[in-house]
């Protein structure tokens, strides 16, 4: 077996392990066109990634197998992108943020420096919780203020915005504004 067989069976392997962490939802093969997107020397693209035309992602990065990030993104210094992870078009994410498995992205939304997604109401370090994973969705146009909390299984809505280190702990409707511990709405954008 040729080593370009072999590198194309074991992008395959990886795959099918991606898919079936994830309840079968089907995972991109192929990894994207190198030339396409600006990655830091320091970054680690995983080989089974899907990443757009005009997305830069900068130093210490590391995007997981299985993740998609759409076109003109810019990831900041120390980004993590979960295996399964679906960031739409021209998102920012600033600097020390984790994209947790289970969460979705969509266009053009805004994650301040160090905001914190999670997965998992319920986390142990002595036993597997997947089944207790909740997925969270932030809307287009959506804004995540610095040091935000997102308390996974919520949905923020479209053009809402989350003020700096608020905790969000339930919905938020389209176009609110809200901020503190719980985040509570204060107005309308």
């Amino acid at each position: 077996m040729s080593a370009a067989r072999a590198i194309q069976v074991l992008r395959l392997l990886t795959a099918c392990q991606e898919s079936a962490r994830s309840g079968g939802i089907p995972v991109m093969m192929d990894s994207a066109t190198p030339g396409n997107y600006f990655a830091h020397p320091t970054a680690t693209i995983d080989p089974g990634t899907l990443i757009g035309k005009g997305t830069k992602i900068w130093h210490y990065c590391h995007v997981s197998a299985g993740a998609v990030i759409g076109e003109r993104c810019v990831l900041g210094q120390n980004v993590y992108v979960a295996p399964g992870v679906r960031i739409g078009n021209g998102v920012r994410i600033q600097n020390n943020v984790s994209v947790y498995e289970g969460v979705t992205l969509e266009d053009n939304v805004f994650c301040g420096p160090s905001c914190v997604f999670t997965n998992d109401k319920y986390p142990s370090a002595i036993s597997d919780n997947r089944s207790n994973w909740k997925k969270t969705l932030v809307r287009k146009g959506a804004t995540i203020g610095a040091n935000a909390t997102i308390v996974c299984g919520v949905t923020i809505g479209y053009n809402a915005l989350v003020g700096a280190g608020a905790v969000v702990t339930k919905d938020v409707p389209d176009n609110a504004v809200v901020y503190g511990n719980p985040a509570r709405e204060k107005g309308e954008r």
